[in-house]
């Protein structure tokens, strides 16, 4: 045999024992981390040795009814905020959400007067409203935009995954299974994030909540029209009876049609929905970009006497045509 054939066979010979012995150690590792993987979070941290009642507090953040008394408007932001961090999968309480973003805002605007100070840039109530706007735009309006991003994302996964989880409902109890059994089935075939979600409704039914009012929470928290019928499903069938398996089929089969025409809705409106996307992004992230990079571009304008009331309006007509472009993509299937 010549020398090349033996280098050859004698790497073929380390390649194989090294696949051999990737293989064992990842073996190893799998029968030592306990068999059967995780397939959402709150199994997860179930096995990290969890007690299920702190498993639930971190998954669920209680709705805090502190704000149930304040005026609509600061209680619809608090509701919206609540929503958004569930959503995003942000396991914080709206009130610490806030008091971060306003930390911020009131950081960023104290650094940049110290640093406008020692720039020798003088401080006009224009130069001071641009500062304001800026750190008003890096500390809490760049944080939204990419929390809401995160929960759109999210909730178009939750969309498409309820119809599975309907049809493996069904199936279980085809099955024989009664309909805790069937929403435990749920926890442990369904990944994130409606897995996990199931799982705070079989954790909460657990503790002593009634089934209804855990799965009614559950479409509270994501707000969608789906999850309000398949509640509304269990509440008429367990008042009259019925088949429930057939019921949810029929649910699960209505859904898929209701999906199939919103995605049309998505592709005949997707145009409109990226313009509105960059007309209520690229403004903040344009000026904030641009005030980074060089602030004198705002600054030397700011002692102008005409500066505060056409920022001022230019703001205006921004809240103006943002709330226009939302409600206008705002589209009900």
């Amino acid at each position: 045999m010549t020398p090349t054939a033996l280098r050859f066979l004698a790497l073929v010979l380390i390649f194989g024992a090294v696949v051999l012995a990737i293989e064992g150690a990842l073996g190893w590792w799998r029968s030592r981390s306990g068999g059967e993987r995780a397939v959402n979070r709150r199994l997860r941290m179930i096995a990290t040795g969890l007690d299920r009642g702190a498993v639930l507090s971190r998954l669920r953040r209680n709705p805090d009814q502190i704000w149930a008394s304040l005026p609509a408007p600061i209680a619809g932001l608090f509701a919206g905020i609540q929503r958004t961090l569930h959503g995003a999968g942000v396991a914080t309480s709206p009130q610490q959400m806030l008091l971060m973003m306003i930390s911020a805002v009131i950081a960023l605007f104290l650094i940049v007067i110290v640093g406008a100070g020692i720039a020798g840039v003088p401080l006009t109530i224009g130069s001071l409203l641009m500062i304001a706007t800026f750190a008003f735009a890096l500390g809490f309006g760049i944080p939204l935009i990419v929390l809401s991003r995160m929960a759109d994302r999210r909730r178009k996964r939750v969309q498409e995954q309820f119809p599975v989880a309907l049809d493996v409902f069904v199936r279980g109890l085809r099955a024989g299974h009664p309909i805790a059994s069937a929403l435990d089935l749920l926890t442990r075939e369904m990944t994130d994030p409606i897995g996990s979600e199931f799982g705070i409704v079989v954790d909460e039914v657990t503790y002593g909540a009634d089934l209804r009012d855990a799965l009614q929470n559950m479409a509270n928290r994501w707000d969608l029209a789906d999850m309000h019928m398949f509640v509304v499903s269990l509440s008429v069938q367990s008042e009259t009876g019925g088949n429930l398996a057939e019921i949810l089929e029929n649910l699960s089969q209505v859904i898929r049609e209701r999906a199939s025409m919103l995605m049309k809705v998505r592709a005949l409106s997707s145009e409109g929905r990226m313009t509105a996307v960059i007309l209520t992004s690229l403004p903040v992230l344009a000026f904030v970009g641009l005030f980074l990079v060089n602030p004198a571009f705002y600054l030397d304008v700011a002692d102008d006497p005409a500066f505060v009331i056409g920022f001022v309006g230019l703001l205006v007509l921004y809240a103006i045509g943002f709330f226009t472009i939302r409600r206008m993509i705002d589209l009900k299937v």
